[in-house]
């Protein structure tokens, strides 16, 4: 991305979803002209334009005469975009998450990513709990919590996610023991097991969920029967995971047969 202006603050939620909506069509398709964005929108021209214009501004587009073409981003949607994705189901994941961890003295290990956070956020009303991150997002979400103990770990700052990864986050996790490892994930599936897009990431959290008695992934319905670069754990490593009612329900009954707890928020 470009120095300037961060995507959160280009405007609206409203906004933000039709970025989502336009990188994703790109990224299927490979390249659209400027009519067929303003037809699959529903705006007008020069909003299109705009839009464009910033995608482009930051990286994520090429612009093209009458229209625009991917770039190469692996898949992944900057996280500044990603909140914008399935807002409600996220929240109910959050609360169920929520609702599993004791309310005492427990520490939980927390992954990057919104749904992650939407979890540190409810959990930061739990008393005497300790959250250990590698998440500068999720860090901050809760660093004013006074009941709250926060540990971090140190790393390598992987912009796309905020998130520290690497030799020093993955020895920080090494070194603590945790009831309750909650993993975010770009894909969860029965064959290939719970993965991202980023093989340093996995790497980090496959650390972090080692360290942990219990693994909770959490994953939006899209994420459900997704494959991705990278796996972060292996389908056996996982013990719960709790996503919405959009999940495919044949990768549900798959997973659930592979051992893993299902739960539907």
């Amino acid at each position: 991305m470009t120095d300037g202006m961060p995507l959160a603050d280009l405007g609206s939620r409203k906004r933000g979803r039709r970025f989502v909506r336009i990188l994703e069509a790109v990224a299927d398709r490979g390249a659209m002209t400027l009519p067929e964005l303003v037809a699959m929108l529903g705006v007008s021209a020069a909003t299109a334009r705009r839009d464009l214009a910033e995608l482009a501004d930051h990286g994520l587009v090429r612009r093209t005469h009458g229209g625009v073409r991917a770039v190469d981003s692996g898949g992944e949607l900057p996280v500044e975009l990603r909140d914008t994705q399935c807002p409600v189901a996220k929240l109910a994941i959050a609360r169920a998450v929520a609702a599993r961890v004791p309310r005492d003295r427990h520490a939980v290990a927390l992954s990057g990513g919104t749904t992650t956070a939407r979890v540190a956020m409810e959990l930061s009303r739990h008393p005497l709990l300790t959250i250990v991150t590698n998440s500068l997002t999720i860090a901050d979400l809760v660093h004013t919590h006074p009941d709250l103990r926060i540990v971090t770990t140190g790393g390598s700052l992987r912009t796309q996610s905020l998130e520290m990864v690497g030799a020093l986050a993955e020895r920080t996790f090494g070194a603590v023991n945790v009831g309750t490892a909650i993993l975010g994930a770009d894909g969860i599936a029965a064959g290939a097991g719970v993965t991202t897009h980023d093989e340093t990431e996995a790497r980090t959290n496959r650390a972090m969920a080692a360290s942990a008695q219990r693994v909770i992934v959490v994953a939006d319905g899209s994420k459900v029967g997704r494959v991705t670069l990278a796996q972060m754990v292996p389908i056996d490593g996982v013990h719960t995971l709790v996503t919405d009612a959009s999940a495919d329900r044949g990768e549900l009954d798959r997973l659930r047969a592979a051992g893993v707890e299902v739960v539907v928020a």
